[in-house]
């Protein structure tokens, strides 16, 4: 279960390390649907594709920033690997 804690006075959903939990369903639920989307992809996937699963708008231009941040977020997490090209693929 997700874990809540306070930042600048308002609780939001941590997310985890990787090494902390045993598995995916200690993250709050819109990370876990972006680690099974990415994981479905079987190969690199683009922050737009991820973006176009989640039913985001992806040709309005600022759009997909936050849902960037937040697959990079799973990246320094441990629970993805961010390529060079800014491709996302499932850490094995």
């Amino acid at each position: 279960m997700p874990q809540q804690v306070q930042v600048a006075g308002r609780s939001v959903l941590k997310v985890p390390h990787r090494r902390e939990v045993v598995d995916a369903s200690a993250l709050p639920g819109d990370y876990r649907r972006m680690l099974q989307i990415v994981q479905a992809a079987g190969d690199p996937v683009m922050v737009k594709d991820v973006g176009a699963e989640l039913g985001i708008d992806v040709e309005v231009p600022g759009r997909l920033e936050p849902l960037r941040g937040k697959l990079s977020k799973l990246a320094v997490r441990g629970w993805l690997h961010k390529l060079p090209n800014g491709t996302f693929t499932i850490r094995a």
